[in-house]
Protein backbone atom coordinates (compact mmCIF):
# COMPACT_ATOMS: atom_id res chain seq x y z
CA UNK A 1 0.00 0.00 0.00
CA UNK A 2 1.30 3.46 -0.91
CA UNK A 3 1.88 5.50 2.26
CA UNK A 4 1.67 9.25 1.67
CA UNK A 5 1.23 10.37 5.27
CA UNK A 6 4.97 10.80 5.84
CA UNK A 7 5.37 13.52 3.22
CA UNK A 8 5.18 17.08 4.51
CA UNK A 9 4.90 19.02 1.26
CA UNK A 10 4.71 18.82 -2.51
CA UNK A 11 8.47 19.40 -2.81
CA UNK A 12 9.21 16.67 -0.25
CA UNK A 13 7.05 14.19 -2.15
CA UNK A 14 8.53 15.02 -5.57
CA UNK A 15 12.05 14.59 -4.19
CA UNK A 16 11.52 11.39 -2.24
CA UNK A 17 8.67 9.44 -3.83
CA UNK A 18 9.72 6.23 -5.62
CA UNK A 19 7.54 3.77 -7.50
CA UNK A 20 7.60 0.30 -5.96
CA UNK A 21 5.62 -1.93 -8.31
CA UNK A 22 6.41 -5.65 -8.02
CA UNK A 23 7.30 -7.61 -11.15
CA UNK A 24 4.28 -9.88 -10.57
CA UNK A 25 1.02 -8.00 -10.22
CA UNK A 26 -2.63 -8.89 -10.83
CA UNK A 27 -5.40 -6.31 -10.48
CA UNK A 28 -7.94 -8.78 -9.09
CA UNK A 29 -5.48 -10.17 -6.57
CA UNK A 30 -4.54 -6.63 -5.52
CA UNK A 31 -8.22 -5.96 -4.72
CA UNK A 32 -9.53 -9.28 -3.42
CA UNK A 33 -6.61 -11.21 -1.96
CA UNK A 34 -7.05 -11.36 1.81
CA UNK A 35 -10.66 -10.19 1.52
CA UNK A 36 -12.21 -13.34 0.02
CA UNK A 37 -13.82 -14.28 3.35
CA UNK A 38 -14.60 -10.77 4.60
CA UNK A 39 -18.36 -10.67 5.07
CA UNK A 40 -18.34 -7.55 7.21
CA UNK A 41 -16.77 -5.05 4.82
CA UNK A 42 -19.03 -3.73 2.05
CA UNK A 43 -17.59 -3.59 -1.46
CA UNK A 44 -20.57 -2.42 -3.56
CA UNK A 45 -23.70 -0.54 -2.53
CA UNK A 46 -26.14 -1.08 -5.40
CA UNK A 47 -28.57 1.84 -5.44
CA UNK A 48 -32.17 1.28 -6.43
CA UNK A 49 -34.49 4.29 -6.56
CA UNK A 50 -37.57 2.49 -5.27
CA UNK A 51 -36.15 -0.26 -3.06
CA UNK A 52 -33.57 -0.63 -0.35
CA UNK A 53 -30.02 -0.77 -1.73
CA UNK A 54 -28.25 -4.09 -2.08
CA UNK A 55 -25.06 -4.23 -0.03
CA UNK A 56 -22.50 -6.67 -1.39
CA UNK A 57 -19.64 -7.67 0.88
CA UNK A 58 -16.12 -8.34 -0.33
CA UNK A 59 -16.72 -12.04 0.33
CA UNK A 60 -19.81 -11.98 -1.90
CA UNK A 61 -17.99 -10.01 -4.60
CA UNK A 62 -15.11 -12.51 -4.49
CA UNK A 63 -17.56 -15.39 -4.75
CA UNK A 64 -19.25 -13.98 -7.83
CA UNK A 65 -15.85 -13.17 -9.31
CA UNK A 66 -14.89 -16.85 -8.94
CA UNK A 67 -18.16 -17.91 -10.59
CA UNK A 68 -17.62 -15.65 -13.59
CA UNK A 69 -13.96 -16.68 -13.87
CA UNK A 70 -14.99 -20.35 -13.79
CA UNK A 71 -17.53 -19.68 -16.54
CA UNK A 72 -15.03 -17.81 -18.72
CA UNK A 73 -12.51 -20.63 -18.44
CA UNK A 74 -15.23 -23.08 -19.48
CA UNK A 75 -15.71 -20.99 -22.64
CA UNK A 76 -12.06 -21.15 -23.57
CA UNK A 77 -11.05 -17.73 -22.27
CA UNK A 78 -7.38 -17.77 -21.36
CA UNK A 79 -4.55 -15.39 -20.68
CA UNK A 80 -4.63 -12.66 -23.33
CA UNK A 81 -8.18 -13.41 -24.56
CA UNK A 82 -10.23 -10.25 -25.04
CA UNK A 83 -13.60 -10.02 -23.28
CA UNK A 84 -16.02 -7.16 -23.97
CA UNK A 85 -18.11 -5.50 -21.24
CA UNK A 86 -21.01 -3.11 -21.78
CA UNK A 87 -22.85 -3.39 -18.49
CA UNK A 88 -24.45 -0.77 -16.20
CA UNK A 89 -22.88 0.05 -12.84
CA UNK A 90 -23.69 -2.97 -10.65
CA UNK A 91 -22.09 -5.67 -8.49
CA UNK A 92 -22.20 -7.91 -11.56
CA UNK A 93 -20.17 -5.42 -13.60
CA UNK A 94 -17.53 -5.27 -10.86
CA UNK A 95 -17.36 -9.07 -10.66
CA UNK A 96 -17.02 -9.40 -14.45
CA UNK A 97 -14.09 -6.98 -14.48
CA UNK A 98 -12.34 -8.72 -11.61
CA UNK A 99 -12.94 -12.17 -13.10
CA UNK A 100 -11.33 -11.13 -16.38
CA UNK A 101 -8.25 -9.74 -14.62
CA UNK A 102 -8.04 -12.75 -12.29
CA UNK A 103 -7.51 -15.19 -15.18
CA UNK A 104 -5.16 -12.91 -17.10
CA UNK A 105 -7.63 -12.11 -19.87
CA UNK A 106 -8.06 -8.57 -21.25
CA UNK A 107 -11.12 -6.48 -20.40
CA UNK A 108 -12.58 -4.37 -23.23
CA UNK A 109 -14.97 -1.88 -21.60
CA UNK A 110 -17.63 -0.36 -23.88
CA UNK A 111 -19.92 2.50 -22.93
CA UNK A 112 -23.65 2.02 -22.54
CA UNK A 113 -24.22 4.98 -24.88
CA UNK A 114 -22.27 3.67 -27.86
CA UNK A 115 -24.03 3.31 -31.17
CA UNK A 116 -24.08 0.42 -33.63
CA UNK A 117 -20.94 1.34 -35.58
CA UNK A 118 -18.87 1.93 -32.46
CA UNK A 119 -19.84 -1.41 -30.93
CA UNK A 120 -19.06 -3.19 -34.19
CA UNK A 121 -15.68 -1.52 -34.54
CA UNK A 122 -14.54 -2.20 -30.96
CA UNK A 123 -15.76 -5.82 -30.78
CA UNK A 124 -14.24 -6.52 -34.20
CA UNK A 125 -10.98 -4.62 -33.75
CA UNK A 126 -10.32 -6.13 -30.32
CA UNK A 127 -11.24 -9.64 -31.47
CA UNK A 128 -13.37 -10.13 -28.35
CA UNK A 129 -14.51 -13.75 -28.08
CA UNK A 130 -17.05 -13.15 -25.28
CA UNK A 131 -19.12 -10.02 -24.66
CA UNK A 132 -21.20 -9.26 -21.56
CA UNK A 133 -23.97 -6.97 -22.76
CA UNK A 134 -26.62 -4.75 -21.27
CA UNK A 135 -29.78 -4.02 -23.23
CA UNK A 136 -28.33 -1.43 -25.61
CA UNK A 137 -25.30 -3.53 -26.54
CA UNK A 138 -27.41 -6.70 -26.81
CA UNK A 139 -29.68 -5.09 -29.39
CA UNK A 140 -26.85 -3.90 -31.60
CA UNK A 141 -24.61 -6.95 -31.28
CA UNK A 142 -27.44 -9.33 -32.11
CA UNK A 143 -28.00 -7.39 -35.33
CA UNK A 144 -24.33 -7.48 -36.33
CA UNK A 145 -23.32 -11.02 -35.31
CA UNK A 146 -22.52 -12.08 -38.92
CA UNK A 147 -19.93 -9.26 -39.03
CA UNK A 148 -18.16 -10.44 -35.85
CA UNK A 149 -16.45 -13.76 -36.64
CA UNK A 150 -14.31 -13.75 -33.46
CA UNK A 151 -17.32 -13.38 -31.15
CA UNK A 152 -18.20 -16.85 -29.87
CA UNK A 153 -20.52 -16.04 -26.97
CA UNK A 154 -22.84 -13.16 -26.09
CA UNK A 155 -23.82 -13.07 -22.42
CA UNK A 156 -26.91 -10.90 -21.88
CA UNK A 157 -27.47 -9.24 -18.53
CA UNK A 158 -31.17 -8.35 -18.61
CA UNK A 159 -33.98 -10.89 -18.27
CA UNK A 160 -35.89 -8.79 -20.83
CA UNK A 161 -33.26 -9.85 -23.40
CA UNK A 162 -33.22 -13.52 -22.37
CA UNK A 163 -31.64 -15.66 -25.13
CA UNK A 164 -34.69 -17.92 -25.20
CA UNK A 165 -36.39 -15.05 -27.04
CA UNK A 166 -33.70 -14.67 -29.71
CA UNK A 167 -33.14 -18.31 -30.59
CA UNK A 168 -29.43 -17.73 -31.13
CA UNK A 169 -27.39 -20.79 -30.06
CA UNK A 170 -24.38 -18.77 -28.89
CA UNK A 171 -26.15 -16.57 -26.35
CA UNK A 172 -26.45 -17.14 -22.63
CA UNK A 173 -28.18 -15.34 -19.77
CA UNK A 174 -25.77 -14.07 -17.10
CA UNK A 175 -27.70 -15.24 -14.06
CA UNK A 176 -28.14 -18.70 -15.62
CA UNK A 177 -24.44 -19.17 -16.31
CA UNK A 178 -23.22 -18.06 -12.89
CA UNK A 179 -25.80 -20.13 -11.03
CA UNK A 180 -25.54 -23.31 -13.07
CA UNK A 181 -21.78 -23.81 -12.78
CA UNK A 182 -19.72 -25.30 -10.00
CA UNK A 183 -20.56 -24.41 -6.41
CA UNK A 184 -18.80 -21.07 -5.80
CA UNK A 185 -17.88 -22.22 -2.31
CA UNK A 186 -15.68 -24.97 -3.74
CA UNK A 187 -14.28 -23.15 -6.76
CA UNK A 188 -10.59 -22.73 -6.05
CA UNK A 189 -9.46 -19.21 -5.24
CA UNK A 190 -6.77 -18.71 -7.86
CA UNK A 191 -5.25 -15.74 -9.62
CA UNK A 192 -3.42 -16.29 -12.86
CA UNK A 193 0.23 -15.31 -12.35
CA UNK A 194 0.59 -12.10 -14.33
CA UNK A 195 3.40 -9.61 -14.62
CA UNK A 196 2.81 -5.93 -13.99
CA UNK A 197 3.52 -5.43 -17.71
CA UNK A 198 1.02 -8.08 -18.88
CA UNK A 199 -2.06 -6.67 -20.68
CA UNK A 200 -5.15 -6.20 -18.50
CA UNK A 201 -7.49 -3.79 -20.27
CA UNK A 202 -8.06 -2.31 -23.72
CA UNK A 203 -9.56 1.19 -23.51
CA UNK A 204 -10.82 2.77 -26.72
CA UNK A 205 -10.37 6.48 -27.25
CA UNK A 206 -11.36 8.83 -30.07
CA UNK A 207 -8.82 10.15 -32.55
CA UNK A 208 -8.83 12.85 -35.17
CA UNK A 209 -8.72 10.33 -38.02
CA UNK A 210 -10.76 7.17 -38.35
CA UNK A 211 -12.57 5.16 -35.67
CA UNK A 212 -11.53 4.90 -32.00
CA UNK A 213 -8.10 3.47 -31.18
CA UNK A 214 -7.57 0.87 -28.46
CA UNK A 215 -5.05 1.84 -25.76
CA UNK A 216 -3.69 -1.38 -24.25
CA UNK A 217 -2.78 -1.14 -20.55
CA UNK A 218 -0.98 -3.51 -18.22
CA UNK A 219 -1.93 -4.67 -14.71
CA UNK A 220 0.49 -2.05 -13.36
CA UNK A 221 -2.05 0.68 -14.24
CA UNK A 222 -3.94 0.20 -10.97
CA UNK A 223 -0.87 0.89 -8.85
CA UNK A 224 -0.14 3.94 -10.97
CA UNK A 225 -3.62 5.25 -10.22
CA UNK A 226 -3.42 4.50 -6.49
CA UNK A 227 -0.89 7.31 -5.91
CA UNK A 228 -2.85 10.04 -7.66
CA UNK A 229 -6.21 8.69 -6.43
CA UNK A 230 -5.04 9.25 -2.87
CA UNK A 231 -3.69 12.69 -3.73
CA UNK A 232 -6.76 14.10 -5.48
CA UNK A 233 -8.85 12.76 -2.60
CA UNK A 234 -6.57 14.56 -0.09
CA UNK A 235 -5.27 11.30 1.44
CA UNK A 236 -8.46 11.28 3.55
CA UNK A 237 -9.53 7.65 3.47
CA UNK A 238 -11.03 6.25 6.69
CA UNK A 239 -13.76 3.94 7.97
CA UNK A 240 -16.48 6.40 6.88
CA UNK A 241 -15.29 6.78 3.30
CA UNK A 242 -17.81 5.94 0.57
CA UNK A 243 -17.02 6.46 -3.14
CA UNK A 244 -19.31 7.24 -6.09
CA UNK A 245 -19.23 8.65 -9.60
CA UNK A 246 -21.96 8.99 -12.23
CA UNK A 247 -19.31 8.23 -14.85
CA UNK A 248 -19.87 4.98 -16.76
CA UNK A 249 -17.49 2.26 -15.54
CA UNK A 250 -16.48 1.83 -19.18
CA UNK A 251 -14.69 5.17 -19.01
CA UNK A 252 -11.46 5.90 -17.18
CA UNK A 253 -13.42 8.34 -14.99
CA UNK A 254 -15.59 5.50 -13.65
CA UNK A 255 -13.39 2.42 -13.81
CA UNK A 256 -10.02 3.81 -12.77
CA UNK A 257 -10.85 7.08 -11.04
CA UNK A 258 -13.31 5.40 -8.65
CA UNK A 259 -14.20 1.69 -8.91
CA UNK A 260 -10.90 -0.19 -8.90
CA UNK A 261 -8.90 2.09 -6.56
CA UNK A 262 -11.88 2.42 -4.20
CA UNK A 263 -12.17 -1.37 -3.92
CA UNK A 264 -8.39 -1.71 -3.58
CA UNK A 265 -8.61 0.51 -0.49
CA UNK A 266 -11.31 -1.77 0.92
CA UNK A 267 -14.01 0.89 0.89
CA UNK A 268 -17.57 0.76 -0.53
CA UNK A 269 -18.33 2.01 -4.03
CA UNK A 270 -21.90 3.07 -4.81
CA UNK A 271 -23.27 1.68 -8.09
CA UNK A 272 -26.23 3.33 -9.77
CA UNK A 273 -27.60 2.83 -13.26
CA UNK A 274 -29.86 5.88 -12.99
CA UNK A 275 -29.46 8.61 -15.60
CA UNK A 276 -27.59 11.58 -14.15
CA UNK A 277 -29.49 14.62 -12.94
CA UNK A 278 -28.44 17.16 -10.35
CA UNK A 279 -31.38 16.40 -8.05
CA UNK A 280 -30.76 12.66 -8.29
CA UNK A 281 -27.06 13.17 -7.56
CA UNK A 282 -27.77 15.11 -4.38
CA UNK A 283 -30.27 12.45 -3.29
CA UNK A 284 -27.72 9.71 -3.89
CA UNK A 285 -24.99 11.53 -1.98
CA UNK A 286 -27.31 12.06 0.98
CA UNK A 287 -28.90 8.60 1.03
CA UNK A 288 -25.62 6.69 0.91
CA UNK A 289 -23.53 9.19 2.89
CA UNK A 290 -21.06 9.51 0.03
CA UNK A 291 -17.86 11.26 1.06
CA UNK A 292 -15.67 11.11 -2.07
CA UNK A 293 -16.80 11.50 -5.67
CA UNK A 294 -15.49 12.09 -9.17
CA UNK A 295 -17.64 14.61 -11.07
CA UNK A 296 -16.90 16.11 -14.48
CA UNK A 297 -17.11 19.93 -14.60
CA UNK A 298 -20.39 19.69 -16.55
CA UNK A 299 -21.98 17.72 -13.69
CA UNK A 300 -20.68 20.27 -11.19
CA UNK A 301 -22.19 23.14 -13.19
CA UNK A 302 -25.57 21.39 -13.27
CA UNK A 303 -25.48 20.69 -9.53
CA UNK A 304 -24.51 24.28 -8.72
CA UNK A 305 -27.72 25.45 -10.39
CA UNK A 306 -29.86 23.62 -7.80
CA UNK A 307 -31.14 26.21 -5.35
CA UNK A 308 -32.62 24.03 -2.63
CA UNK A 309 -30.99 24.05 0.82
CA UNK A 310 -32.82 20.85 1.69
CA UNK A 311 -30.76 19.06 -0.95
CA UNK A 312 -27.38 20.71 -0.46
CA UNK A 313 -27.09 21.16 3.31
CA UNK A 314 -25.51 18.81 5.86
CA UNK A 315 -23.99 16.36 3.39
CA UNK A 316 -21.10 14.04 4.26
CA UNK A 317 -19.26 15.04 1.10
CA UNK A 318 -15.61 15.90 1.74
CA UNK A 319 -13.70 15.86 -1.54
CA UNK A 320 -14.74 16.16 -5.18
CA UNK A 321 -12.24 15.11 -7.84
CA UNK A 322 -12.77 16.62 -11.28
CA UNK A 323 -11.09 16.49 -14.66
CA UNK A 324 -11.67 16.91 -18.37
CA UNK A 325 -11.64 20.71 -18.36
CA UNK A 326 -10.87 23.52 -15.93
CA UNK A 327 -13.26 24.12 -13.03
CA UNK A 328 -14.17 27.78 -12.65
CA UNK A 329 -13.36 29.70 -9.46
CA UNK A 330 -17.04 30.21 -8.63
CA UNK A 331 -17.58 26.42 -8.60
CA UNK A 332 -14.70 25.98 -6.16
CA UNK A 333 -16.29 28.63 -3.95
CA UNK A 334 -19.76 27.06 -4.25
CA UNK A 335 -18.45 23.60 -3.32
CA UNK A 336 -16.71 24.94 -0.24
CA UNK A 337 -19.47 27.22 1.00
CA UNK A 338 -22.55 25.19 0.04
CA UNK A 339 -21.36 21.59 0.20
CA UNK A 340 -18.47 21.87 2.64
CA UNK A 341 -16.31 20.01 0.12
CA UNK A 342 -12.96 20.62 -1.55
CA UNK A 343 -12.55 20.31 -5.32
CA UNK A 344 -9.25 18.84 -6.52
CA UNK A 345 -8.67 18.94 -10.27
CA UNK A 346 -6.45 16.70 -12.35
CA UNK A 347 -5.39 16.26 -15.96
CA UNK A 348 -4.45 13.30 -18.14
CA UNK A 349 -5.28 11.10 -21.12
CA UNK A 350 -6.60 7.58 -21.57
CA UNK A 351 -3.14 6.72 -22.92
CA UNK A 352 -1.28 8.12 -19.88
CA UNK A 353 -3.22 9.65 -17.04
CA UNK A 354 -3.06 11.86 -13.95
CA UNK A 355 -0.10 13.88 -15.15
CA UNK A 356 -0.93 17.00 -13.14
CA UNK A 357 -3.41 18.02 -10.50
CA UNK A 358 -4.02 19.38 -7.05
CA UNK A 359 -4.09 18.02 -3.51
CA UNK A 360 -5.40 20.65 -1.11
CA UNK A 361 -3.80 18.89 1.83
CA UNK A 362 -0.28 19.30 0.40
CA UNK A 363 -0.36 22.14 -2.11
CA UNK A 364 -2.57 25.04 -3.02
CA UNK A 365 -4.83 24.74 -6.04
CA UNK A 366 -5.31 27.59 -8.48
CA UNK A 367 -8.74 27.77 -10.16
CA UNK A 368 -8.28 27.72 -13.91
CA UNK A 369 -5.09 25.69 -13.62
CA UNK A 370 -4.72 21.93 -14.08
CA UNK A 371 -2.34 21.98 -11.13
CA UNK A 372 1.24 20.87 -10.64
CA UNK A 373 2.84 17.74 -12.13
CA UNK A 374 2.15 14.80 -9.83
CA UNK A 375 5.09 13.12 -8.10
CA UNK A 376 6.37 9.96 -9.73
CA UNK A 377 6.33 11.30 -13.27
CA UNK A 378 8.28 13.87 -15.28
CA UNK A 379 5.93 16.29 -17.02
CA UNK A 380 7.05 19.22 -19.15
CA UNK A 381 5.65 21.89 -21.46
CA UNK A 382 7.89 22.05 -24.52
CA UNK A 383 8.16 24.66 -27.27
CA UNK A 384 8.10 23.80 -30.97
CA UNK A 385 11.89 23.27 -30.97
CA UNK A 386 11.58 20.62 -28.25
CA UNK A 387 13.08 22.74 -25.48
CA UNK A 388 11.20 23.49 -22.25
CA UNK A 389 8.89 26.45 -22.79
CA UNK A 390 9.48 29.59 -20.78
CA UNK A 391 6.93 30.63 -18.16
CA UNK A 392 3.89 31.98 -19.96
CA UNK A 393 4.91 30.48 -23.31
CA UNK A 394 2.41 28.06 -24.86
CA UNK A 395 3.79 24.64 -25.78
CA UNK A 396 2.80 20.98 -25.83
CA UNK A 397 2.41 18.90 -22.67
CA UNK A 398 4.74 15.88 -22.72
CA UNK A 399 5.69 13.17 -20.22
CA UNK A 400 8.71 10.88 -19.94
CA UNK A 401 7.95 7.23 -20.74
CA UNK A 402 7.85 4.89 -17.76
CA UNK A 403 4.77 6.12 -15.92
CA UNK A 404 2.76 3.07 -14.74
CA UNK A 405 -0.43 4.62 -16.11
CA UNK A 406 1.16 4.73 -19.58
CA UNK A 407 -0.34 2.42 -22.18
CA UNK A 408 1.69 -0.49 -23.48
CA UNK A 409 0.74 0.40 -27.07
CA UNK A 410 -2.20 1.04 -29.35
CA UNK A 411 -3.93 -2.19 -30.33
CA UNK A 412 -3.16 -3.23 -33.91
CA UNK A 413 -1.84 0.24 -34.71
CA UNK A 414 1.95 0.47 -34.71
CA UNK A 415 1.93 3.72 -36.69
CA UNK A 416 -0.22 5.52 -34.10
CA UNK A 417 1.91 4.13 -31.27
CA UNK A 418 5.13 5.41 -32.83
CA UNK A 419 3.53 8.83 -33.42
CA UNK A 420 2.94 9.20 -29.67
CA UNK A 421 6.68 9.49 -29.01
CA UNK A 422 9.01 12.34 -29.96
CA UNK A 423 12.50 13.24 -28.76
CA UNK A 424 12.36 10.94 -25.75
CA UNK A 425 8.90 12.16 -24.64
CA UNK A 426 5.39 10.77 -24.88
CA UNK A 427 3.37 13.58 -26.42
CA UNK A 428 -0.19 14.42 -25.41
CA UNK A 429 -1.33 16.72 -28.23
CA UNK A 430 -2.52 19.20 -25.59
CA UNK A 431 -1.30 22.79 -25.51
CA UNK A 432 -0.64 24.65 -22.27
CA UNK A 433 1.64 27.10 -20.50
CA UNK A 434 3.23 27.11 -17.05
CA UNK A 435 3.33 30.03 -14.66
CA UNK A 436 6.33 31.01 -12.55
CA UNK A 437 5.33 28.51 -9.83
CA UNK A 438 5.05 25.61 -12.31
CA UNK A 439 1.24 25.42 -12.44
CA UNK A 440 -0.05 24.25 -15.85
CA UNK A 441 -2.85 26.04 -17.70
CA UNK A 442 -4.63 24.22 -20.54
CA UNK A 443 -4.86 26.20 -23.80
CA UNK A 444 -6.40 23.74 -26.26
CA UNK A 445 -5.49 20.92 -28.62
CA UNK A 446 -2.95 20.92 -31.40
CA UNK A 447 -5.37 18.76 -33.38
CA UNK A 448 -9.15 18.75 -33.86
CA UNK A 449 -10.28 16.67 -30.87
CA UNK A 450 -13.48 18.05 -29.31
CA UNK A 451 -13.84 18.02 -25.52
CA UNK A 452 -17.50 18.03 -24.50
CA UNK A 453 -18.75 17.37 -20.96
CA UNK A 454 -15.52 15.47 -20.28
CA UNK A 455 -15.76 13.30 -23.42
CA UNK A 456 -13.00 13.56 -26.03
CA UNK A 457 -14.60 13.22 -29.46
CA UNK A 458 -12.85 12.78 -32.79
CA UNK A 459 -14.45 14.58 -35.76
CA UNK A 460 -13.47 12.23 -38.58
CA UNK A 461 -15.81 9.32 -37.87
CA UNK A 462 -18.77 11.71 -37.47
CA UNK A 463 -17.93 13.42 -40.77
CA UNK A 464 -17.63 10.09 -42.56
CA UNK A 465 -21.02 9.01 -41.27
CA UNK A 466 -22.75 12.30 -42.19
CA UNK A 467 -21.44 12.05 -45.74
CA UNK A 468 -23.25 8.71 -46.08
CA UNK A 469 -26.54 10.64 -46.02
CA UNK A 470 -27.72 11.34 -49.59
CA UNK A 471 -28.47 15.00 -48.78
CA UNK A 472 -24.87 15.67 -47.68
CA UNK A 473 -22.10 16.44 -50.15
CA UNK A 474 -19.44 17.14 -47.52
CA UNK A 475 -19.24 17.82 -43.79
CA UNK A 476 -16.87 19.26 -41.20
CA UNK A 477 -17.24 18.66 -37.48
CA UNK A 478 -15.90 21.20 -34.99
CA UNK A 479 -16.29 22.33 -31.38
CA UNK A 480 -18.87 25.00 -30.59
CA UNK A 481 -18.35 26.82 -27.25
CA UNK A 482 -21.01 25.98 -24.66
CA UNK A 483 -21.50 27.44 -21.18
CA UNK A 484 -22.40 24.11 -19.53
CA UNK A 485 -20.51 21.44 -21.48
CA UNK A 486 -17.46 23.51 -22.37
CA UNK A 487 -18.01 22.63 -26.02
CA UNK A 488 -20.62 20.79 -28.03
CA UNK A 489 -20.29 19.04 -31.37
CA UNK A 490 -21.22 21.19 -34.35
CA UNK A 491 -21.59 19.89 -37.91
CA UNK A 492 -21.05 22.28 -40.80
CA UNK A 493 -22.71 20.61 -43.77
CA UNK A 494 -22.37 21.24 -47.49
CA UNK A 495 -25.62 20.08 -49.06
CA UNK A 496 -25.86 17.82 -52.05
CA UNK A 497 -27.42 19.29 -55.18
CA UNK A 498 -31.18 19.92 -54.80
CA UNK A 499 -31.15 18.99 -51.08
CA UNK A 500 -33.04 21.15 -48.58
CA UNK A 501 -31.34 22.12 -45.33
CA UNK A 502 -34.43 22.21 -43.15
CA UNK A 503 -35.24 21.17 -39.57
CA UNK A 504 -36.23 17.72 -40.78
CA UNK A 505 -32.76 17.11 -42.21
CA UNK A 506 -31.14 18.39 -39.00
CA UNK A 507 -33.08 15.82 -36.98
CA UNK A 508 -32.22 13.04 -39.46
CA UNK A 509 -28.50 13.80 -39.23
CA UNK A 510 -28.58 14.03 -35.45
CA UNK A 511 -30.44 10.73 -35.15
CA UNK A 512 -28.03 9.07 -37.58
CA UNK A 513 -25.08 9.89 -35.33
CA UNK A 514 -26.96 9.00 -32.12
CA UNK A 515 -27.83 5.56 -33.45
CA UNK A 516 -24.64 4.63 -35.24
CA UNK A 517 -21.91 6.21 -33.08
CA UNK A 518 -23.41 7.18 -29.74
CA UNK A 519 -25.57 9.81 -28.05
CA UNK A 520 -22.62 11.83 -26.74
CA UNK A 521 -21.25 12.33 -30.27
CA UNK A 522 -24.30 13.72 -32.05
CA UNK A 523 -24.10 17.31 -33.38
CA UNK A 524 -26.18 19.54 -31.14
CA UNK A 525 -25.73 22.28 -33.73
CA UNK A 526 -25.96 21.89 -37.53
CA UNK A 527 -25.16 24.64 -40.01
CA UNK A 528 -25.68 24.38 -43.77
CA UNK A 529 -23.21 26.13 -46.08
CA UNK A 530 -22.69 26.40 -49.83
CA UNK A 531 -19.06 25.33 -49.63
CA UNK A 532 -16.59 24.17 -46.98
CA UNK A 533 -13.16 25.79 -46.64
CA UNK A 534 -10.21 23.63 -47.70
CA UNK A 535 -6.46 23.78 -47.17
CA UNK A 536 -4.05 24.23 -50.08
CA UNK A 537 -3.77 20.43 -50.24
CA UNK A 538 -7.55 20.05 -50.54
CA UNK A 539 -8.23 18.86 -46.99
CA UNK A 540 -10.99 20.18 -44.77
CA UNK A 541 -9.88 23.34 -42.98
CA UNK A 542 -11.52 22.72 -39.61
CA UNK A 543 -9.28 25.31 -37.95
CA UNK A 544 -10.72 28.11 -40.08
CA UNK A 545 -14.25 27.04 -39.17
CA UNK A 546 -13.31 26.80 -35.50
CA UNK A 547 -11.82 30.30 -35.46
CA UNK A 548 -14.97 31.65 -37.10
CA UNK A 549 -17.12 29.84 -34.53
CA UNK A 550 -15.23 31.44 -31.64
CA UNK A 551 -15.64 34.86 -33.24
CA UNK A 552 -19.41 34.31 -33.48
CA UNK A 553 -19.78 33.02 -29.91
Amino acid sequence: MIDLTSFESYADMCENFKWEIPDEYNIAARILQGRENDRNSIAIIHHCEADEPTRVSFAELAMQTRQVAHYLRSRGVRKGTRVGISVPQSPEAAAIHLAIYSIGAIAVPMSLIYGEDTYRHIVSDSGSSVVFAGTNATKFIREMRPLLPDLRTLVVMSSDDHPSESGHPNEEYFHDVVSSGADPEVIEVAYEPTLAEDPAMLLYTSGTTGPPKGALHGHRILEGYMLTFLLFFDIEIDDQTVFWTPSDWAWVGGLLDILLPGLALGRPVVASAERFSAVHAFGLVRRHRITHTFLAPTALKMMAQVDDPALTANLDLRVIASGGEAVAADLHQWAGQTLGATINEFYGLTEVNHLAGSCARLWQSKPGSMGLPYPGREVEVVASNGDPAAAGEVGQIVVRPGDPTQMLRYWNNTEATVARYENGWMVTGDLAYRDEQGYIYFQGRDDDIITSAGYRIGPAEIEELLIEHPAVADAAVIAKPDAVRGSVVKAVVQLAENADGDDGLVEELQQLVRTRLGAYKYPRSVEFVDELPKTVTGKLNRRQLTLREHELS
